[in-house]
């Protein structure tokens, strides 16, 4: 499937020609500069997803103090 790089509606930002090797060192820089925001923001991105994890985890319920999980059909 061959995409339109310059359709407004998949890819809103107009962006100009470059040559392969333009294109690979800037890729490389994002890449680092990425690379860079990860590790110094990894304790907080962590925290967030942790927190949202936990929000989505499923708790078993409570036990009933007065009802035992299991009974002796035959007392």
């Amino acid at each position: 499937m061959k995409m339109d790089h310059q359709d407004h509606e998949t890819h809103p930002i107009s962006l100009r020609k470059l040559s392969d090797e333009a294109v690979v060192e800037i890729r490389n820089f994002i890449d680092r500069v990425l690379d860079q925001f990860d590790v110094h923001y990894a304790p907080e991105a962590r925290r967030f997803y942790a927190d949202r994890a936990a929000h989505n985890m499923l708790c078993p319920p409570s036990p009933a103090t007065s009802d035992p999980p299991f009974r002796n059909s035959h007392a």
